[in-house]
């Protein structure tokens, strides 16, 4: 008998064998241990053969014909094996060797990835456990660091808006998901939930990829949002030693500069180290905005054996800038709303404004395989997190003249200062067994999660607003009737009620320091809070033959404790169990289709804080109760090339938190009954050709008000969200044969359909396209790259969102960043 060895550099052999005979193989591999379930599939023009490894490694295709035959094998964690093979004469048995993925999935996120596309075919936190996306029945977007680096995405936003259903609607840390606005106001970091207002949008450079899993995700995160949860997934230690740093500069005045060094710190490759750094500094197209932010990010993996692993890491956050509250306009003249009756760099704000934000977190991970079968997971997260404000912002209203009819050139402004401090404590614990029962294959998930927020004494906010009394006191709103009781001033030949802070003229505005010591302030000390939610959760994942079956339990409890540890402290419990469940169906080796249902719950505290000196919220507000139901498809084409993923949803949500939108009281909450969100989404993602990569998006929502206590929006659209949205990006290297070898082009189109603004229904946001292009020069001999981005190729004037005629967000005019990066 004669033996063929088939190398991963092996392109066409020859094989003896006898015609309509048996063909047996092997599979090993780099180790020489054999590997099972590998897909097998031999294929010429006048056939095709399929079959699978057995747990030894070892296959045999019967009734084989004599001719020249493509040979493919696919394994979970390895590399495609893709060669051609001649088969004549003898029969002979084959033995492939396959190579283990630089990106195989890990029972826990530990050691960094080596890759260059922009697809992910994994996922730990929508499940708590590694798995293939295309085993879970849900619809999870990823933004790879790939794609990032390539679109020069150095923040969440300018990221995440290229995942399908995902829309900014402001410059916050704040996004649309399947038609519903995130109430969350910290971000989920590795699965584990933070907590800080969202002015500052994070920096990219220490993640190794976003997810933003859609729907809602309490079964397995607790309380987070309806529509989906953006998850980041921070960079881990490599094995391989890889230094890089890179020095950005570009439109408004931007420098950025960052540094990325991994490898390992000794011999035996046991202890790994990571660490990231970046720094920036930036004006904007919009008036007094600017932005110094640094970011410090070590990492350190230790994995002694093949059974234990720790990773330690931290982030520092510094950031000290302005919050930018929208672009004012005129009120509608003659029924019709001008958008551009003020240029888009237009801000209401003063020279000594400024937000500080500062954020240190500290993670760490351990997990170990107690046998093959059992294994457990434990990680535990400590923020904290302070805040420093002084700003001038708009009440939401235009001033109005003594009769009280408002006046469209003068915006009505309030002072706000705030300072506090908050920590977070996150712990997570989990054993996972791996459990056969008859013909069913389960992996069994137990585990108990905690969330703990605490708002520290100390805190304080003083707000300026109103109107001026003659008796020396402020009124938050103007009453005609009592027009003897106000101060009044003349202005432009209007007479009108003095306020406590001056009104922003629109015709003719003034930046200059404001003397604060002016105003009459209303002082007030933030009470000390403590947040809590524990859950305790059971996770199956079972699987039989072509059927994956996830089923999920939450029990839920919360705890709101406002003046916490004070004489008089107040307590608000709440409790909830949740369920969800999910069935994916193999239909062949290239596509899955799945349904799903899942339940959310999301206690109302976590929105009121927004308002920070409320009635307990647990007290005077129902919890948001969510459900989505979910169908879809995902498909692998051209040998796993290109990544179609399809779906189909509805989510319904109750009891939702609204800010009241009015002036003379801007902190009222009030709540909307109910809510329904369908739609439709696809996500193609991969290779065209070798050379040429494309990440493409379209999402469709229609997102209907269903109860209100105004019936006139009953039936309604909802607000700050686009029927239709769409994106895609596309590289394309020039080959080394080619005249511009080395050189890489980049060519993007993002579309967003119009929208409602949140508070105000007499105007739309317009719809918009936007063209963005780029080019690379990475030569393959060397170790400098560089980079040039172009956004808004043709300047367009365009708006995110808006909330009413004082606060629109303009999206920013056409703009280039210049990267150069050394690797060494």
């Amino acid at each position: 008998m004669k033996y063929l060895y088939i190398a991963a550099t092996l392109v066409v052999s020859s094989v003896k064998i006898c015609a309509q005979e048996n063909l047996s193989g092997e599979v090993t591999g780099q180790d020489g241990k054999k590997i099972g379930n590998v897909h097998i599939i031999i294929k010429n023009k006048e056939g095709e053969y399929k079959t699978t490894t057995n747990q030894e490694g070892n296959f045999i295709v019967t009734g084989i014909l004599p001719g020249l035959y493509h040979i493919g094998a696919n394994a979970k964690a390895y590399e495609s094996y893709n060669h051609q093979i001649k088969i004549d004469s003898t029969t002979s048995k084959i033995f492939i060797q396959l190579f283990r993925q630089a990106n195989e999935i890990q029972n826990v996120e530990i050691l960094g990835r080596s890759s260059k596309k922009y697809y992910s075919d994994y996922s730990f936190t929508a499940t708590k456990i590694a798995a293939d996306n295309k085993d879970i029945p849900l619809s999870i977007s990823t933004v790879s660091k790939e794609l990032m680096a390539d679109k020069q995405a150095y923040q969440l936003g300018d990221a995440v808006k290229m995942a399908s259903s995902v829309t900014p609607v402001s410059y916050y840390n704040q996004f649309s998901i399947r038609g519903i606005a995130q109430n969350e106001e910290g971000t989920i970091i590795n699965g584990m939930r933070t907590r800080q207002y969202y002015f500052m949008q994070p920096i990219t450079s220490n993640l190794e990829k976003i997810e933003v899993i859609k729907g809602p995700a309490s079964a397995t995160m607790g309380s987070v949002d309806p529509g989906g949860s953006i998850v980041l997934i921070t960079k881990k230690p490599l094995k391989t030693t890889r230094k890089e740093v890179s020095i950005s500069a570009g439109s408004f005045s931007t420098i950025r500069g960052t540094m990325d060094f991994t490898g390992p710190l000794d011999q035996d490759k046991t202890l790994l180290y990571r660490f990231n750094a970046a720094y920036s500094e930036a004006k904007s197209f919009r008036d007094l905005q600017s932005q110094k932010a640094i970011l410090i990010s070590p990492s350190f993996s230790y994995i002694p054996n093949d059974k234990t692993a720790i990773n330690v890491e931290m982030i520092y956050n510094d950031s000290n800038g302005r919050i930018d509250r929208g672009q004012p306009i005129f009120g509608a003249k003659d029924g019709a709303t001008d958008l551009r009756s003020t240029p888009i760099s237009f801000n209401l704000g003063a020279v000594n404004d400024y937000f500080k934000s500062k954020e240190l977190i500290i993670m760490s991970n351990f997990t170990h395989k107690f046998t093959d079968k059992i294994s457990i997971n434990a990680s535990y997260m400590k923020q904290t997190w302070k805040e420093d404000l002084q700003e001038h912002r708009t009440t939401n209203a235009f001033a109005v003249d003594k009769d009280n009819k408002p006046i469209p050139t003068l915006a009505a402004m309030q002072m706000v200062q705030r300072d506090q401090f908050w920590n977070t404590d996150n712990l997570n614990t989990y054993l996972t067994f791996d459990v056969k029962t008859g013909p069913l294959q389960h992996k069994i998930l137990v585990g108990y999660d905690y969330l703990g927020t605490h708002k520290h004494k100390g805190g304080a906010q003083n707000t300026a607003r109103g109107y001026l009394l003659t008796n020396g006191k402020t009124a938050s709103s103007y009453d005609p009737k009592n027009a003897d009781a106000y101060q009044m001033i003349t202005v432009d030949g209007i007479t009108m009620p003095k306020p406590n802070v001056e009104h922003f003229n629109l015709v003719n505005p003034v930046y200059n320091i404001k003397n604060t010591s002016e105003y009459i302030f209303a002082k007030a000390a933030l009470p000390p809070a403590l947040i809590t939610s524990g859950g305790l959760y059971l996770q199956d994942q079972i699987k039989w033959n072509r059927f994956n079956l996830f089923l999920s339990l939450r029990q839920e409890w919360f705890q709101d404790v406002t003046n916490y540890k004070e004489n008089n402290e107040i307590v608000v419990k709440d409790s909830k169990l949740i369920p969800r469940i999910g069935l994916t169906y193999t239909v062949n080796d290239k596509i899955n289709v799945y349904a799903s249902y899942i339940e959310g719950f999301q206690p109302q505290s976590n929105t009121a804080s927004l308002a920070p000196i409320t009635i307990p919220s647990g007290r005077a507000f129902q919890p948001l109760i969510s459900n989505s139901k979910e169908v879809g498809m995902k498909a692998d084409f051209f040998n796993k090339k290109i990544h179609v993923n399809l779906a189909i949803y509805e989510i319904i949500q109750k009891n939702i938190l609204l800010n009241a939108n009015d002036p003379s009281n801007p902190d009222l909450l009030v709540t909307r009954g109910k809510e329904r969100s369908r739609g439709f989404e696809m996500d193609i993602i991969g290779y065209i050709l070798p050379n040429w990569q494309v990440y493409a998006t379209y999402g469709y929502n229609d997102a209907k008000i269903v109860e209100d206590t105004n019936p006139a929006l009953v039936g309604a659209r909802k607000q700050n969200t686009p029927f239709h949205s769409a994106n895609i990006w596309q590289k394309y290297s020039f080959s080394q044969s080619s005249i511009m070898k080395d050189f890489a082009i980049g060519f993007g189109i993002q579309y967003s359909g119009n929208k409602v603004p949140m508070y105000n229904r007499s105007f739309l946001v317009p719809d918009y396209t936007l063209l963005d292009a780029a080019i690379y020069y990475t030569p393959k001999q060397g170790h400098l790259e560089m980079a040039l981005n172009v956004n808004n190729l043709f300047n367009k004037t365009y708006w995110l969102g808006a909330q009413n005629y004082l606060r629109l967000f303009p999206g920013a005019p056409r703009n280039a960043m210049l990267t150069a990066t050394y690797k060494f």
